[in-house]
């Protein structure tokens, strides 16, 4: 699969010591008919990107561990030599302290600057928290997601457009989405912090008391997926489970007319705490 990732990125920050490790991984990384070795599947469309940049790491580790292990070696094999004479040392030798500031130069120059600080943030920017070009998309999906312990509640707009009215849908630990356009989620927690983690649409997001984050995840493959915490939230941390399931859109929209019909059924005007929802915090400029 031909990608256009690199050639936006600008080849003068392609360092030439990982630039051949770094190309070799696309091959390895990009959608492999919804599947990733040793990861969940990936039922997004975007998901290869994380894998993509999770094997750049470990095709950099690679050889920088292999090249510790080696001078390990080394060392130990040549200081234990009888040739070898101990001196002592009150770590001011120049040598030492040159060597090490050298390593650390360009060990932070390598994978912290070019890799870390700059991968992520092009990353970031151009998928995982691109809203502006989800919520252009017509079809686009808002969920607002209220954690407690130790629990999932969704909230769904309904025919009106609008958040806390009778029309909603509202779930608990079972989420539904289609599968032909962007998902955008807002979080918040009511007790502690949990983390809503889709681990087959590669994205988590923290769910905070007091503030409202947001998430976005563009499902592909139809299917049924785990939702996880990924923040320990307490003792039933381990309970906190949820379901995604992905749906043809004719299947979706038959689903959410039912689910907001007989929401509207339970609407309770005197049930304070059910009116948990809130309005929708980003809008169009």
């Amino acid at each position: 699969m031909t990608s256009n990732y690199w050639k936006r990125k600008g080849g003068w920050l392609r360092l030439l010591p990982c630039a051949l490790v770094l190309q070799a991984t696309h091959a390895l990384a990009a959608v492999q008919g919804g599947s990733g070795f040793s990861l969940p599947m990936d039922a997004s469309t975007n998901g290869h990107y994380i894998d993509e940049f999770i094997w750049e790491g470990v095709w950099l580790d690679i050889p920088l561990f292999a090249g510790v292990c080696v001078w390990l070696i080394w060392v130990a094999m040549a200081h234990t030599s009888k040739r070898h004479k101990a001196v002592y040392d009150h770590g001011s030798f120049r040598h030492p302290i040159a060597m090490g500031v050298c390593v650390v130069a360009v060990a932070a120059l390598v994978l912290d600057d070019a890799y870390s600080w700059y991968e992520s943030n092009h990353l970031v920017s151009d998928y995982l928290w691109n809203f502006k070009e989800a919520e252009s998309n017509p079809k686009v999906v808002h969920i607002e997601i209220n954690a407690h312990q130790w629990a999932w509640n969704a909230r769904y707009a309904g025919p009106d457009g609008k958040f806390n009215t009778q029309d909603d849908i509202v779930t608990l630990n079972d989420v539904r989405v289609p599968n032909d356009a962007p998902v955008v989620l807002e979080l918040t927690s009511v007790d502690v912090i949990h983390d809503f983690w889709l681990p087959n649409m590669r994205m988590k997001e923290d769910a905070v008391p007091g503030m409202v984050n947001r998430m976005v995840f563009y499902p592909k493959e139809i299917g049924e997926y785990d939702i996880g915490c990924a923040q320990h939230c307490g003792v039933n941390h381990y309970k906190m489970k949820g379901l995604l399931t992905v749906l043809p859109r004719k299947d979706y929209e038959l689903w959410a007319s039912t689910a907001s019909q007989n929401t509207a059924r339970a609407w309770d005007p005197d049930d304070t705490l059910a009116h948990w929802g809130w309005d929708w915090t980003w809008k169009k400029d």
